[in-house]
């Protein structure tokens, strides 16, 4: 078998579709975030960044930026080796206590990503269960989906945030069987909510785990930052929460915070986490700066929440394709793969604006997207230029604005 001719006509195919991915080369600046200089256009001039998922900025925070500093001059760059094995630092202990603190759990795990630590909890904790069912939710992410598949437990779909036809799919279950119900509280690509308290109560009432990925929404909503089942008082009742120091807390890794037994079962029989090397100490101290930074402040969620609805209104007033979105997130409609991509290039070839496009399998096809994600520290100027920029380019393109 020809095996290159093979892989290269597989590309050839992603590209005829327009769905082949040009990583965007950037250079981001600390203390000017969301300008970027980016290295795949000529004299690598700044940009402004509108898809980042650092969602408040922290990965410029100077708490942040002074922890990790000093965590390097004091323990070196590397963690050593896995948990096991030499890895766990104390500043690693640490924000996993602080973990457990803001989910108000009695303890938590850290993972090196929230894919890994989906991969390895969900994995791991249905494989346990014997004779498990996990109901999962039509369009979560693929690190939830990856998880179930390997954990081989049996799997059923509810339509999305649809806790009615939960209802009915668990009852179609044995009483007595296990059972994990796996869903999200802010889906990334359309922006929407999950009725968390309905679907914990279908759970409660087949006698179900639930395991929320707050990935989205961690750092961002509730008092401290806990993510939407703490802003809605609901934490309580869901069994683990999947979160990430990725995204609100601009660091890096994952983690799981739940029941010191659930926490135990994980860290003694997940592969994916016994045999990965630490988290260094560095992003550790980094990330454990920003959680409790995030935890005392309220300042970045309110100004956060005030720039996202601000665009969402100046997006809506110009006419443009905003699809429906009770969050952060800002979904403008594209609808077509290889229009999607040529908005993003032009956007940023001509108006220094870089979106990515948001092509299938991501999102289904027929809804491709320019996903936009407001910061804090997105100014009103720059929002004016987006709203310009983005009525240029429809425009050009003779886009539709129907979302």
């Amino acid at each position: 078998m020809d095996y290159e001719r093979f892989f290269a006509e597989r590309i050839a195919a992603l590209k005829a579709e327009g769905r082949y991915r040009i990583f965007a080369e950037i250079e981001r600046h600390a203390g000017s975030f969301p300008l970027a200089a980016h290295h795949g256009l000529a004299g690598a001039p700044d940009v402004v960044v509108w898809c980042s998922n650092d969602y408040l900025g922290m990965g410029q925070h100077p708490a942040v930026i002074e922890a990790m500093g000093q965590a390097v001059a004091e323990c070196g760059a590397g963690a050593g080796g896995t948990r096991n094995i030499s890895g766990t630092s104390h500043a690693l202990v640490a924000l996993e206590r602080e973990l457990a603190d803001l989910h108000d759990k009695p303890a938590a795990l850290l993972f090196t990503s929230g894919y890994v630590a989906n991969l390895a909890a969900l994995g791991t904790l249905a494989a346990l269960l014997p004779g498990c069912v996990v109901f999962s939710d039509a369009l979560n992410h693929a690190s939830l989906i990856e998880g179930i598949r390997r954990s081989r437990a049996e799997k059923r779909i509810f339509r999305h945030n649809d806790a009615a036809h939960l209802d009915e799919l668990m009852g179609e279950v044995a009483p007595g069987a296990p059972k994990i119900v796996v869903f999200e509280s802010v889906y990334s690509m359309d922006g929407d909510i999950a009725p968390i308290a309905e679907i914990c109560a279908v759970a409660e009432r087949h006698g179900a785990l639930t395991y929320l990925d707050e990935v989205h929404a961690v750092g961002l909503y509730g008092r401290r930052g806990g993510g939407i089942a703490e802003a809605r008082g609901l934490g309580d009742r869901v069994s683990v929460i999947n979160g990430t120091l990725a995204k609100a807390f601009g660091v890096l890794g994952g983690y799981i915070a739940a029941a010191a037994t659930i926490i135990d079962a994980v860290r003694s029989f997940a592969p994916a986490f016994i045999f990965t090397t630490a988290l260094p100490p560095a992003l550790a101290a980094g990330a454990l700066a920003s959680v409790r930074h995030l935890k005392a402040s309220s300042v970045e969620r309110g100004r956060h929440q005030e720039r996202a609805a601000r665009l969402k209104a100046m997006l809506g007033d110009a006419g443009l394709p905003l699809m429906p979105s009770e969050s952060h997130i800002v979904p403008v409609l594209v609808g077509d793969a290889v229009k999607c991509k040529r908005a993003s290039d032009l956007l940023l070839a001509e108006h220094n604006i870089y979106i990515q496009p948001i092509n299938y399998p991501t999102v289904p096809r027929g809804t491709e997207r320019l996903r936009i994600t407001p910061t804090p520290l997105h100014s009103d100027e720059m929002m004016a230029a987006l709203v310009a920029a983005l009525t240029d380019v429809w425009g050009r393109l003779e886009l539709s604005r129907a979302a």
